[in-house]
């Protein structure tokens, strides 16, 4: 089984763990950096649909982007909630060899990430805009490279853990024989299952914790999540669906 999450907007370099190789996918990562380059700061905002201080801070990164040196772990890299409740930084050497077996983090720069893949700080989400290699969009730039990567050829099961907007460049590329189950973290309101934003992401880094501190193998092992008042509902879960309801 292998658990897929989105990356966060904000980041950091961190060396706190040293980062052990370079993202399987550098390659076209690196069309992508030579692309931005060529564009002004003033199109890079619009790329990227950002304020003017942020606009300057990665305008400036990009300029001086370095894809191979002074790198973080991509796991310690992102700084957004999800990452903030997996709380990576505290985590002991077994888990840290369980995600790296189990865990792949999607990115509309890089592509696909292992946790310890070395990074640096950048900007691009999976719904940019683009007019690289023939392609208006990052799903047609990456194709099924990133299905590629994360769906396990043994028992073809991935545990889906991301946002729709990460998700859809896997979801969009499966075959008959896989199963991908997407875990959803919500409240009742009436007789609807609704997500709250910040709480399901909330959920999602406290499950990744929890899926490596018990080392999960399956998406049955991941039921048993009973955190941040959260308890598996199911009578409204089924094969491609985990459904989690807030208590209280």
């Amino acid at each position: 089984m292998r658990i897929i999450i989105a990356p966060a907007k904000k980041m950091r370099s961190d060396d706190t763990l040293a980062w052990s190789g370079l993202p399987i996918l550098l390659d076209r990562t690196e069309v992508l950096l030579a692309w931005m380059r060529s564009l002004s700061r003033d199109e890079c905002q619009a790329l990227w649909r950002c304020n003017d201080k942020l606009a300057d801070l990665n305008y400036e990164r990009v300029q001086r982007m370095d894809l191979r040196r002074d790198l973080t772990p991509a796991l310690l890299s992102y700084e957004g909630i999800q990452y903030q409740y997996m709380a990576a930084g505290v985590l002991d050497e077994s888990c840290y060899a369980y995600l790296d077996d189990h865990l792949r983090i999607l990115s509309g720069f890089y592509g696909v990430l292992q946790p310890f893949d070395g990074v640096t700080p950048y900007r691009l989400e999976m719904q940019a805009k683009i007019q690289v290699a023939g392609c208006r969009s990052l799903y047609a730039f990456w194709g099924d490279a990133l299905y590629g990567q994360v769906m396990p050829s043994d028992d073809h099961t991935v545990l889906n853990l991301a946002s729709k907007e990460y998700a859809s460049a896997v979801e969009r590329h499966l075959q008959p024989q896989d199963r991908f189950v997407t875990c959803v973290f919500g409240e009742l309101v009436g007789q609807r299952v609704v997500q709250k934003g910040t709480f399901a992401k909330m959920a999602r880094g406290e499950m990744v914790r929890f899926l490596a501190e018990k080392g999960a193998t399956s998406p049955t092992d991941a039921q048993g999540f009973d955190r941040l008042g959260y308890r598996f509902d199911p009578d409204r879960s089924d094969d491609a669906t985990l459904v989690f309801l807030k208590q209280g």
